[in-house]
């Protein structure tokens, strides 16, 4: 199956608790339209080689900024974010 890396970021979104979960995990104090930002910015640049789908979840792997993506395949939901 294809992975559609524009259907992806043009659905995107995110519940209450991730964003406390990503600063988290991140190590950092951003605010949610500053994580929004960051992650779409990651989103568009990370080449659709880095894009896989296992299961139920998307996981965009970015070497540049060290950091995984993991989406809902169904709701385009962010579940977490972790370094690499």
């Amino acid at each position: 199956m294809k992975i559609n890396k524009q259907k992806i970021i043009d659905n995107i979104c995110y519940t209450e608790l991730v964003y406390a979960r990503i600063n988290k995990k991140l190590k950092l104090e951003l605010s949610k339209s500053e994580i929004e930002a960051y992650l779409l910015k990651v989103l568009k640049a990370t080449e659709i080689s880095f894009y896989t789908k296992i299961g139920k979840n998307y996981y965009i792997t970015n070497e540049v900024n060290t950091i995984r993506i993991t989406v809902n395949s169904n709701t385009f939901r962010i579940i977490t974010v972790d370094k690499i």
